[in-house]
């Protein structure tokens, strides 16, 4: 935490009324911000008239009884000073230049997520334990780019979609197909990526700053994805004995999927059935006896890249599997290709497209399939539910 803000009474001295009112609040509270909270104003005000008396008193001989330097704030670094000295030598008036920290910043928010984690472990029931399931098979649930918080006119698209469809066609998509799937021990519940249509309430993707279509508010937009994905966990937690998570970093959510990922890990913590994965890396791995699977979004490296990487991040998995695959997503149309013996693939999405996509006529068929892998013999069974199919048997 931050050193409580240091300020000398005396200071009071060389205010204004309304000015002595906004120190003594800082003096009571230790802190602009917390000041500001209490006098109801904006802290901008508060630094404001802390700076002005500062210089005041500064310009009359003034000296405070401590040092100046106040510590910087956890995630900054201090790139510079100026230090206004009196005659004597004494420090009248000093202040301090700041700048982000990013690997102190990305320490904070990974503690800040481990720490939310930590508060709400274990309180999901749990769910019955499925009877006798068959151990030599696996089955993989890709989601391609639910994009959920994205908004879609069909007087402009073809096509509505907001936050409530999102979430009704990914949890009855899942739900059907783990009803359908085979009896298999274990399954992998693999979000591709683009699971939030937008990472902030910017509404702009952050690397490119392309301005989003989003539907309502981003904390409405948090809170109807994470509930999306515990109602598809605990639908796969139903049939299958052993449940593993993969929320993939898309170019859309890089910090709200590692976010989920934490919180999950939280909610599932005494949960021995459930694992979720929270590596930050944008290129994931999952052994099945002699398969190899890897899992990236498929922003970065092109698709005749991965089976190299592959082969050189998993050595030792890779000499000792007989099948591999790649599950990608990110171009929201299915594109297969074997190369040297590994299986490259993307995968559709149920979501619809946005005013830009539409408007450049990009365009693809909207399903959702779930891949059934044999311990020994590889992919052995694949479902493939259009979004029609998906919609019709709701209905029923």
């Amino acid at each position: 935490m931050p050193a409580p803000l240091r300020i000398d009474p005396q200071l009071v001295e060389f205010a204004s009324d309304p000015q002595r009112t906004k120190l003594e609040a800082v003096i009571e509270t230790g802190s602009v911000r917390k000041a500001a909270v209490l006098l109801g104003i904006n802290k901008s005000s508060v630094a404001e008239a802390i700076q002005a008396v500062q210089r005041k008193a500064a310009a009359k001989g003034f000296a405070p009884d401590y040092d100046m330097t106040h510590p910087v704030a956890d995630g900054f670094l201090v790139k510079g000073t100026s230090t206004l000295y009196r005659d004597d030598g004494s420090i009248g008036a000093q202040w301090v230049k700041t700048r982000v920290d990013d690997v102190e910043r990305q320490r904070l928010l990974q503690e800040a997520c481990e720490a939310s984690a930590e508060q709400f472990k274990g309180i999901v029931a749990p769910i019955a334990k499925p009877k006798e399931r068959n151990s030599d098979l696996m089955t993989v649930y890709p989601m391609g780019d639910p994009h959920i918080g994205m908004y879609s006119w069909s007087l402009e698209t073809g096509h509505d979609f907001d936050c409530d469809i999102a979430e009704r066609d990914l949890t009855n998509a899942v739900a059907q197909l783990v009803n359908d799937a085979p009896a298999s021990s274990e399954a992998v519940i693999l979000n591709l990526g683009d699971f939030f249509h937008s990472d902030n309430q910017s509404n702009m993707t952050a690397r490119s700053g392309n301005l989003l279509d989003v539907d309502t508010r981003w904390g409405r937009v948090y809170e109807i994805g994470i509930n999306t994905m515990r109602q598809c966990i605990e639908s796969a937690l139903r049939k299958h004995q052993t449940v593993y998570v993969y929320n993939l970093i898309g170019n859309h959510d890089d910090h709200t999927s590692q976010s989920m990922s934490y919180y999950l890990k939280g909610l599932y913590e005494r949960n021995k059935r459930v694992t979720v994965c929270t590596s930050p890396s944008h290129y994931r791995y999952h052994r099945f006896g002699k398969n190899l699977i890897g899992m990236t979004h498929g922003d970065k490296a092109k698709m005749d890249k991965l089976p190299l990487l592959m082969a050189t991040h998993q050595k030792e998995a890779w000499g000792e599997s007989d099948y591999y695959y790649w599950y990608t997503g990110h171009i929201h149309h299915v594109l297969k290709k074997e190369i040297q013996g590994c299986l490259v693939e993307s995968f559709r999405t149920l979501a619809a497209p946005d005013a830009w996509h539409a408007s450049m006529g990009y365009g693809s068929g909207r399903d959702i399939c779930a891949i059934t892998l044999h311990r020994q013999f590889g992919e052995v069974g694949r479902i493939t539910n259009s979004l029609e199919a998906i919609r019709a048997r709701m209905a029923v």
